[in-house]
């Protein structure tokens, strides 16, 4: 008899109830039908009165199969408590039948309509199953040795025939509905819109899809299935992709531009947590599984992640343990064949759960961002490219001309679209959306600002986009200003990664440095911002920095103290080293850093406690302050404390940059006047070829380690 795994291939917002997979055990035979009573009457009373919009003839039939169990389940309550063995068998398969029964009741409930629609032929097959589970049941279930009453007992033998007969069956209205939705993908694959009669009466009228919020509830419960798709699962990624494009375009084809609820709160928030997810689990006295844990925090996992031995990791703990330099797997000391982290699904999804029934807070990350990490994206479909094409014209038109709060919900929507894909943001770009955004920057409205801006930033991802947002006469200058002045936290830090994203295009550089106020605002934001404000600024710092001619406007704007303050801050520290290591090159930015009381002595600390990028930039500071500060730099860094030993540590255990680069101060110190008494002779034994500063690299960033990830918002 199959078990519940036949729901395996079916995509559910959430993971079935671990009872389905497991037979009650070490209950009296009164208690299990007294357990097996509660759930189909249970079901009954849900259903038995509830019209589904879709598998409605499938679910009728279940439901009354379900309430001849009922009858029986009640005989047996009242009458005799000792039953046969293979009764209770039986009955304990009963409980598994009826738990993926209610699985499926559930599914259908609770899904998307299209989604429903699009999985007509798979979910009547498990009602199919069913059936033929129920057959099964009955054939060889020991009714005789039971003593029914003869109305009982017709009832069953009824059911038997009546299982024995069924067949599959598939609703014809429904598969009707299901062509034509494939009907409509199709027209936009040929590069046609389809009849905007025909999709009022099909979503509005045949589908009860007729405003915002519920065409939103469809458009994210299509996206939840892309993120979780897998290979054997029908429709496709890239075919499911084309519904969500066609499923947005008619929202606001025939909706227009109301209000749907989602993404209009100003920053977006999501609830505070408390502190650690163990401590708020300890404060109710529950005990965490085990298994649930990870190993390096011992914290409730929130993204567990498998790494190439086949142990899992909560993503943050394991992604920090490979920044530090580590090539082996902290449980099992092997070393690892790679690095890639694969997201364990199945053990989120059981964590969910748990977390759900316990009411412990569960906050995990993005899906959209660990999907994208782990696996390849779809290539989207000729049908999802039009689609999102005649939606973006659409978003642009309102954009455009229609009234402050039709305009800000556009702007809310082409910062969706923009989020994903370069074809969408070509297509949003070329629509002419950038002149209308840079018209909302300046808006007294904070949501419309801060939508805006992050709109902006997604679309100069976009590396044609970049020309275009540049070009825009004022836009450059509305950006800083929201970067200066912004109504909110989160528009000045989206604009913050807007500089730092069109700042990856070296001619634009030095237009962006000298744009008022740039470079000042972001060195206030590195100096007092959230720690996402400050990771924002100090990249776009950096990418500033490499530029030649901006190392006098970063002095003047107070950036070199920022990045120098920057240090004591292990979230930025390793990107302000690299912005250092590049503006101490020049004469004046070495003075300028050399002034910095707490310049040495942070990245001495960097080169102790630093991740190896960290420990590399800071040494390869040090070695620039040296060249370009002249005698008095160069006396300041001999003459700070531990570094004999740092520099020793870095030559056997730095990355191969930082062995380089510690070596050939070593040989700075041992030119001087009292290197021998301060280093004992250190890199005398050192003679690496090719190191001097004769040979000092021509390239100006290439001495540099940070990791460059434009931080695109997923607000």
């Amino acid at each position: 008899m199959a078990t519940a795994a036949i729901f395996s291939s079916l995509r559910r917002r959430r993971s079935p109830c671990l009872e389905a997979f497991l037979a009650p055990v070490d209950l009296s035979d009164a208690a299990l039908i007294q357990t097996l009573a509660s759930i189909s009457g249970e079901l009954v009373s849900c259903y038995a009165s509830r019209s589904l919009f879709f598998q409605r003839m499938n679910s009728r039939s279940l439901v009354r199969k379900i309430e001849v169990f009922v009858v029986l389940l009640e005989f047996l309550r009242d009458g005799r408590s000792d039953l046969p063995s293979t009764a209770v068998l039986c009955l304990k398969e009963l409980y598994l039948l009826l738990y993926r029964s209610k699985i499926l009741l559930d599914y259908c409930a609770e899904s998307s309509k299209l989604w429903l629609l699009l999985q007509n032929h798979s979910i009547s097959g498990h009602f199919h199953d069913l059936n033929q589970e129920i057959c099964t049941l009955l054939d060889v279930f020991p009714l005789k040795n039971l003593e029914l009453s003869e109305d009982v007992w017709e009832q069953l033998e009824l059911l038997q025939k009546q299982s024995r007969r069924a067949r599959f069956y598939v609703d014809k209205h429904d598969e009707e509905l299901r062509a034509q939705l494939f009907a409509f993908l199709n027209e936009f694959e040929n590069g046609r819109i389809p009849n905007p009669a025909e999709l009022r009466v099909f979503f509005v009228d045949n589908l009860g899809i007729s405003n915002a919020k519920s065409f939103r509830a469809e458009i994210d419960f299509l996206e939840e299935q892309i993120m979780n798709h897998e290979g054997d699962i029908e429709p496709q990624a890239s075919i499911l992709q084309g519904f969500v494009a066609l499923t947005r375009f008619c929202r606001f084809l025939l909706c227009g531009f109301e209000e749907d609820d989602v993404g209009m709160r100003c920053g977006n928030k999501k609830k505070q947590r408390r502190g650690l997810i163990t401590q708020e689990i300890a404060d109710t006295f529950i005990t965490v599984p085990k298994d649930f844990c990870c190993p390096i925090s011992l914290d409730l996992m929130q993204d567990p992640v498998i790494v190439s031995t086949g142990q899992t990791y909560d993503r943050r703990s394991i992604a920090r343990w490979m920044e530090e330099g580590h090539c082996n797997c902290p449980k099992t000391g092997q070393m690892l064949a790679h690095n890639r982290l694969v997201p364990n699904r199945a053990l989120r999804n059981l964590i969910m759960q748990w977390c759900t029934a316990h009411g412990v807070p569960y906050d995990p990350p993005e899906m959209i961002e660990t999907s994208a990490e782990a696996f390849p994206a779809a290539l989207p479909s000729k049908a999802a490219l039009e689609a999102n094409k005649a939606t973006a014209k659409l978003l642009v038109q309102q954009l455009a001309s229609g009234p402050q709060a039709a305009r800000t919900i556009a702007a809310k929507e082409i910062r969706l679209l923009a989020k994903t894909g370069k074809e969408n943001r070509a297509f949003i770009a070329e629509a002419g959306a950038i002149p209308h955004l840079r018209e909302l920057l300046s808006s007294s409205s904070p949501i419309a600002q801060e939508i805006s801006v992050t709109a902006m930033l997604n679309l100069s991802i976009y590396d044609k986009n970049k020309s275009r947002i540049i070009d825009e006469k004022g836009c450059l200058q509305s950006i800083v200003d929201v970067l200066r002045i912004g109504r909110t936290t989160e528009a000045r830090e989206n604009a913050a990664a807007t500089l730092f994203s069109l700042s990856a295009v070296h001619d634009y550089k030095k237009r962006i440095a000298d744009e008022g106020g740039a470079v000042e605002a972001l060195a206030g934001l590195l100096r007092e911002g959230t720690p996402r404000g400050k990771k924002d600024a100090v990249t776009a710092l950096f990418n500033l920095s490499t530029h030649t001619e901006n190392c006098l406007k970063m002095i003047e704007a107070g950036a070199v103290s920022a990045l120098v303050g920057a240090l004591e801050n292990e979230v930025v520290a390793e990107e302000a080293a690299g912005s250092l290591a590049l503006i101490v090159r020049q004469p004046k930015g070495a003075e300028a850093v050399g002034k910095e009381e707490t310049a040495v002595s942070g990245l001495i600390g960097m080169m102790r406690c630093g991740t190896p990028r960290g420990k590399e930039n800071a040494v390869a500071a040090l070695l620039e302050l040296c060249r370009s500060g002249g005698s008095a730099a160069t006396e300041r860094v001999v003459k700070a404390p531990s570094l004999a030993g740092l520099l020793q540590s870095l030559l056997f255990t730095g990355t191969k940059r930082a062995r380089r680069k510690a070596a050939s101060l070593a040989r700075v110190f041992q030119r001087c006047e009292n290197a021998s008494l301060h280093f004992g002779g250190l890199g005398v034994g050192y003679a690496f070829a090719g190191n001097s500063a004769a040979n000092r690299d021509s390239g100006f960033g290439n001495d540099v380690s940070v990791p460059m990830s434009i931080p695109v918002s997923v607000l």
